[in-house]
């Protein structure tokens, strides 16, 4: 059935008063370690922290790359002790937090390291949690301030452009028992530290710099465009989103371009900010199932589901994306809100085009309703969005996305 107005007065009550709750949260950011080479620093700041053993938490294919080689070096200098779990999965699961949490514990660990792109980094905030609460199952933690207490501290290394985990207070968990993916939210999930070394992401392909790139944009303009937003969230959506057109081509093209990369990991950061405390919407919230059910990377789908979820939208987000219009210089200060968002949207398409994102996403018609309806699950009442969506917009949506008829 589509949207009724009781259910959007429902979803309006309830972001009325998290909009409340939440300004009691305690929103401290990480302490951010930036610039070429600046992995260098971290041992340092670790042995300076008072940890004698801590665990790293990464990927085989970033281990291959020999990319945590000055990480490892610099440990056992400062005479730190270090655990490697390296065994995380493109969509973290449940057994690989439960992996990562029993070393963790067999070795004494006081501290994680989480090195790599929003996998490693999803898998090792989980796995903090479950230290942090050792009775209580990764399932019983989805959904929102379900942790609450003190974990274990967090060192974020990211290697990608894109998902800003070094500073959200969101981890993403798959279950492949039931093909879920779904978010654990709370505020003692942000790291303590970010590194944001641009050096660490010269070798990514292109085709990860464009989707984690298109990643961090989506996080930008649904957090922008929510109703949950702050000064500093405003701030540093409307940031991102110009350094993002500004650089995302440039570093698709020439992945050597360091300035490129520092403007991107820097771009990816403000993003993170911005949609850790002003949430994002149902871009989001129809990705995660398309990841859970085809295991869709979430770059991916967040760059292809973006424009069509826009469209949705219609003149509900025409004004608050006319200004991000500007702000990336795909609008002129004379043209209508209307005018200018439909330039917006139709920019973010030509992007996705020239870095050769596909249009459509494989999806099949089975899967349309069990799509929807995850996707409402998470975002009614949850997502501040600035038009509701119900069940029949939500399959319409994936519909297009599959490009069904």
């Amino acid at each position: 059935m589509p949207v009724t107005k009781l259910s959007v007065a429902v979803c309006r009550s309830y972001q009325a008063a998290f909009r409340v709750a939440v300004k009691f949260l305690d929103w401290t950011g990480p302490e951010v370690i930036k610039g070429e080479g600046s992995i260098k620093k971290l041992p340092e700041v670790i042995r300076n922290n008072g940890h004698r053993s801590i665990l790293v938490v990464t990927d085989k294919g970033l281990m291959g790359l020999n990319l945590l080689d000055d990480l490892f070096a610099g440990l056992k200098e400062q005479g730190v002790l270090y655990t490697v779990y390296d065994g995380v999965q493109p969509n973290p699961t449940i057994d690989n937090i439960e992996e990562a949490l029993k070393l963790y514990k067999n070795h004494m660990c006081t501290g994680i390291v989480a090195f790599g792109g929003g996998s490693p980094m999803d898998c090792a905030k989980a796995c903090a949690a479950r230290v942090a609460r050792p009775h209580t199952k990764v399932q019983q933690m989805r959904g929102t301030l379900k942790v609450i207490k003190k974990l274990p501290m967090l060192y974020a290394v990211p290697t990608t452009a894109g998902t800003g985990s070094e500073t959200t207070l969101a981890a993403v968990v798959s279950d492949p028992s039931t093909h879920e993916k779904y978010a654990i939210n709370d505020p003692v999930l942000r790291p303590k530290y970010a590194v944001l070394d641009p050096a660490l992401t010269l070798g990514l392909p292109p085709h990860i710099t464009s989707t984690t790139g298109m990643d961090a944009l989506t996080h930008a303009v649904e957090a922008f465009i929510g109703q949950s937003n702050t000064p500093e969230t405003e701030d540093a959506a409307k940031k991102a989103t110009k350094l993002i057109f500004d650089n995302i081509f440039t570093a698709y093209e020439n992945g050597k371009d360091m300035q490129a990369r520092e403007n991107m990991l820097e771009a990816s950061f403000l993003a993170g900010v911005a949609f850790t405390r002003a949430y994002v919407g149902y871009v989001h919230a129809i990705a995660h199932n398309f990841g859970g059910i085809y295991g869709t990377p979430h770059g991916l789908a967040n760059a292809v589901i973006l424009p069509y979820v826009l469209d949705y939208y219609g003149e509900a987000a025409y004004a608050r994306l006319a200004i991000l219009a500007k702000v990336a210089g795909v609008a002129d200060e004379g043209e209508t809100d209307e005018q200018a968002a439909k330039k917006f949207i139709a920019a973010i398409r030509e992007l996705n085009n020239k870095m050769n994102i596909p249009e459509h996403l494989e999806v099949m018609e089975k899967d349309v309703t069990t799509i929807a309806q995850r996707a409402l699950r998470e975002g009614n009442p949850l997502y501040p969005v600035p038009r509701i969506m119900g069940f029949e917009e939500a399959c319409d949506i994936v519909r297009q996305v599959g490009n069904l008829h």
